[in-house]
């Protein structure tokens, strides 16, 4: 069974159970908490239909049905436990705390009832259903399909230690490419796909779900710059440790009879932070436009009387996944400023018009790009977007820049506020470390703070 129908197998029975759960519990509530006879009404009947899509909410916001076929039973326990524990606080808050009651222990009667009741019938179809997924896996039936990256000796040691696993890990391996075009040991065990070159097509063309890259752990620049080209999508990458790694605990095991790999996670920010990351920025993007509207007006008359040329300056970035998409700013330099081709500014440039110096000083030449989040090209927070012509420079000195164009860019970035408009490539290249660092550490708190500091840099005028 494919992933699309276990997501929806998996929703129609958390909806199923819940619509069930709910008149159970609103049955032995009037039974055994209030003491009445039991009736239906409107409110058992739109509790019937309404609140299963409340947990269905809930349980999504909290990544239950992201990638179901790689749930496992420890973490259907501890999302099922997690969600439940939440929603049965929502409900209460919402529906429950406003009934009459003859004392307090009716309320605790109610939220300890629902959450048994609710917990129970949720779980149980949820763990048999996970338990046939990992059974499949173990038993080698089902799997994800596998690339090995490599043909020496190493690939061939680890095509064999996975297959010799008393426990299927849920590897499919579909083929192999090499590195050196010369390596091919693994010819007799798995086909031959290509040349680490073609990689991106190989992948494509074969729906490949993971890659592992079977290469000595010291090829650090080599397995560096693969790593590089494959983050961002859909495919997990795996890579062979080596002392250093193990000892200093980035080697994540999830599966005690699994090969010894550590896997490349591209996106440390949880499901729910995802999600309600894109909430804010179109809220705020919505509060911002409509609030500073008097404020967009004057800065655009500001524009229009500083020199001849256009209120907004649009110009192709690249986007997530490399997608390019145009962004919008107040113009703060002279029309046609780069007639003679792309040219990165200084804060002595002579293009920059007087009110364009005072609009970069202070982030106002920004406002405009709320348009870009909006409509989803661009994010409140997130490294900021660059010109391909940039973006091939910077990637042959430091092939790790790609992984910037793996997210969604940002209206500001942790590279924004400690370095501001990079003048040259190699101010690029340190403010591209900051936002590596943001990328291995996203959480809303540090979007938070990272928006506060930019707040600040707009009322100081401390922009570079």
């Amino acid at each position: 069974m494919n992933s699309r129908l276990l997501t929806i197998l998996l929703v129609s029975v958390d909806l199923l159970m819940s619509a069930t759960a709910w008149a159970v519990f609103y049955y032995y509530r009037k039974i055994w908490v209030e003491g009445e006879e039991f009736t239906t009404n409107e409110s058992f009947y739109y509790g019937i239909f309404l609140i299963p899509f409340l947990w269905f909410f809930i349980y999504m916001v909290q990544g239950t049905y992201h990638n179901v076929r790689r749930l496992y039973r420890l973490k259907i326990i501890s999302l099922s436990f997690a969600g439940t524990l939440i929603g049965v606080m929502l409900i209460f808050f919402l529906f429950l705390l406003d009934d009459q009651i003859s004392g307090y222990k009716q309320y605790y009667k109610s939220l300890s009832l629902l959450f048994g009741i609710q917990f129970t019938f949720i779980f149980i179809p949820r763990y048999i259903i996970v338990t046939w997924i990992v059974g499949r896996i173990h038993t080698r039936k089902a799997g994800f399909k596998t690339l090995i990256i490599g043909g020496s000796d190493k690939a061939v040691d680890i095509y064999n230690e996975i297959n010799e696993l008393p426990k299927g890990i849920g590897a499919d391996f579909v083929g192999f490419i090499n590195i050196n075009g010369v390596d091919r040991l693994l010819e007799d065990r798995l086909p031959y796909l290509g040349h680490i070159d073609d990689v991106e097509n190989i992948i494509r063309v074969h729906n490949i779900e993971e890659v592992i890259i079977a290469l000595e752990s010291s090829e650090h620049d080599r397995i560096k710059h693969i790593i590089s080209r494959l983050e961002g999508g859909d495919v997990k990458i795996k890579v062979l440790p080596d002392m250093y790694d193990i000892l200093s605990g980035t080697v994540e095991m999830s599966n005690i009879f699994g090969a010894l790999l550590i896997e490349v996670n591209a996106d440390v920010m949880p499901v729910w932070q995802r999600i309600f990351k894109r909430v804010i920025d179109v809220l705020v993007s919505v509060i911002a436009m409509v609030v500073l509207s008097p404020l967009f007006i004057i800065l655009a008359l500001m524009v229009k009387f500083s020199s001849p040329g256009s209120i907004f300056f649009t110009q192709e970035r690249i986007g997530k996944n490399g997608r390019p998409f145009y962004i919008i700013k107040f113009r703060t330099m002279i029309q046609d400023a780069e007639k003679s081709g792309p040219q990165l500014s200084s804060s002595s440039d002579p293009r920059i018009t007087r009110v364009g110096r005072f609009m970069r000083k202070t982030r106002l030449d920004e406002f405009p790009q709320f348009i870009n989040v909006l409509i989803g090209d661009m994010s409140l927070v997130g490294p900021r977007p660059e010109r391909q012509f940039y973006i091939d420079q910077i990637a042959e000195i430091e092939p790790q820049f790609l992984e910037l164009t793996k997210v969604r860019p940002g209206i500001t970035s942790w590279g924004q506020v400690k370095y501001g408009y990079a003048e040259n490539v190699t101010q690029m290249l340190d403010r591209m470390k900051f936002d590596l660092l943001y990328l291995r550490n996203r959480t809303l708190s540090l979007d938070f703070k990272i928006m506060l500091y930019t707040v600040i840099i707009i009322f100081k005028g401390a922009g570079k």
